[in-house]
């Protein structure tokens, strides 16, 4: 294999780990996906730094945490990225799809863009005419999106699920992996390749083709079980974001404080039949790859930014760092280099992912990261991963009664701290796997509670006393 192999990193967005059929989702067919773990590396306690898109996006490819590069929440500005350094290395860096810079057409270190970003958008006047919205003018067509759906008789009932009525390869998730394929099919290969292809779904709206609907509407899919006590203990923010939600139709999705089962079951399938049409797409990107004759020379990497709580906790989205948020999917898969059909149950974190490339290009990775390299693990060494990873979020579109959350996680507990107040959240993922039951005040649990505590302030010291070189570069 060559010293510099191809990298392609497949990035979804809003993706769960439970919607993986080779990771335990009997409910979804992903045979594609399900084809790089049984020839990869699938890290199954892989964790988000934060959890939603543009602060996820922006650890991810600075290899900072949110307090240290400034990024916490959606909308703010981002641009500079590890990915210039393989481009300086001699790598050809391309990026299709989603990326969510900000600006959003930034050259973030790559070579070539074709920008494609949110399904549902118009409100926003900060967003360009992308990619996508310049085919679907060709046709003489616009977006399915909010202005439109709101003029359905459904529209507050259906959860933000709608089925795709354009032509099929001109929805979001076929058209960036079509553009992929067309890359990979009539470009040269003249030098090493960094490619990024980020996929709009299965974000909402939640609107796969009705091929794909019918697929799912009959079949008995996970639904959430949210009892009146775990309602009534939730946090403020998070009660605050409840009703937010049900006046905000953020990204289509008006949502219910009371959703009926079918309800609950219409928009779990249709997220589900939005992700097995991406897993065609993945399937046709590995196919243009075995074509170009680089197949066996490509590190295929699948990830998603966050999850998407479906009714989970009673909570539409992402925002709460649940794991039906934090948790993702990470397979790494490249037989020839990494013995695959393996997983590996140690905490790590999803920016991790930015060491670990770099040194796939025979690049040193800046010492002052926070992101850690994940070759051990890969290469079948001595792996302990993470004793604790963390999650942060400021306040934001749908996060209006928080200022700032943090989150630290070990393999047996979680703490949710929420800046300036006394409330927080802590659950026993043993006892609680479904973080159910919030402790913070429990009596018995009042020694774990400050162990987080401590090591959270820990963790941030170490973060400040670490990074404070990169932080100056920052901002000069």
């Amino acid at each position: 294999m060559s010293e510099r192999p191809d990298i392609v990193v497949i990035m979804t967005d809003q993706q769960r780990y439970d919607t993986i059929a080779a990771l335990g989702a009997s409910h979804v067919d992903t045979p594609n996906i399900d084809r790089l773990v049984e020839r990869g590396v699938s890290f199954d306690q892989c964790h988000v730094t934060a959890p939603s898109c543009v602060p996820c996006r922006a650890s991810l490819f600075t290899g900072y945490y949110p307090h240290t590069n400034g990024v916490h929440a959606n909308g703010q500005a981002w641009n500079q990225t590890w990915v210039s350094r393989l481009q300086e290395a001699g790598y050809l860096t391309v990026n299709i799809g989603k990326m969510h810079t900000v600006p959003y057409d930034a050259p973030a270190g790559f070579d070539e863009r074709f920008v494609v970003e949110n399904k549902d958008r118009y409100m926003d006047g900060r967003w360009f005419f992308d990619e996508w919205d310049k085919a679907l003018a060709a046709h003489g067509l616009v977006k399915q999106q909010r202005e439109l759906y709101r003029q359905r008789d459904d529209y507050r009932t259906a959860l933000g699920a709608f089925a795709w009525e354009l032509p099929e390869h001109l929805h979001s998730d076929v058209f960036v992996g079509g553009m992929a394929r067309w890359w990979l099919e009539t470009k040269p290969v003249e030098k090493p390749l960094f490619m990024v292809v980020g996929f709009p779904g299965p974000h909402p709206p939640y609107d796969p083709t009705p091929e794909y609907i019918n697929r799912y509407m009959d079949r008995d899919i996970p639904l959430p079980h949210v009892s009146d006590e775990e309602l009534a203990g939730l946090p403020p923010p998070f009660v605050e974001k409840r009703q937010h939600d049900v006046h905000v139709d953020h990204d289509s999705v008006a949502w219910s404080l009371d959703p009926t089962r079918d309800q609950l079951h219409r928009m779990r399938a249709y997220y589900c039949a939005n992700v097995e049409m991406i897993d065609r797409e993945v399937g046709r990107i590995i196919d243009a790859l075995e074509a170009r004759g680089r197949l066996d020379d490509t590190i295929i990497v699948f990830a998603s930014d966050h999850g998407d709580c479906l009714g989970d906790h009673g909570l539409s989205q992402k925002w709460a760092p649940y794991d039906e948020i934090t948790r993702v999917p990470l397979i790494i898969s490249c037989p020839a280099k990494f013995a695959g059909g393996r997983r590996v149950d140690s905490l790590v974190q999803l920016f991790d992912l930015g060491p670990t490339i770099l040194e796939w290009a025979g690049l040193e990775p800046d010492p002052s990261f926070e992101a850690e390299s994940l070759n051990a693990a890969l290469s079948g060494d001595d792996f302990a991963g993470r004793t604790h990873v963390y999650c942060e979020q400021g306040g934001d579109v749908n996060l209006t009664g928080a200022d700032y959350l943090t989150m630290v996680r070990s393999a047996t507990h979680k703490l949710v701290s929420f800046q300036g107040q006394d409330y927080g959240q802590l659950f026993d993922l043993v006892d609680d796997p479904g973080e159910t039951r919030n402790l913070w005040g429990a009596p018995g649990a009042q020694d774990t509670k400050r162990e987080l505590l401590d090591t959270m302030r820990d963790w941030l010291v170490d973060s400040a006393v670490k990074t404070r070189s990169a932080r100056r570069a920052m901002v000069t």
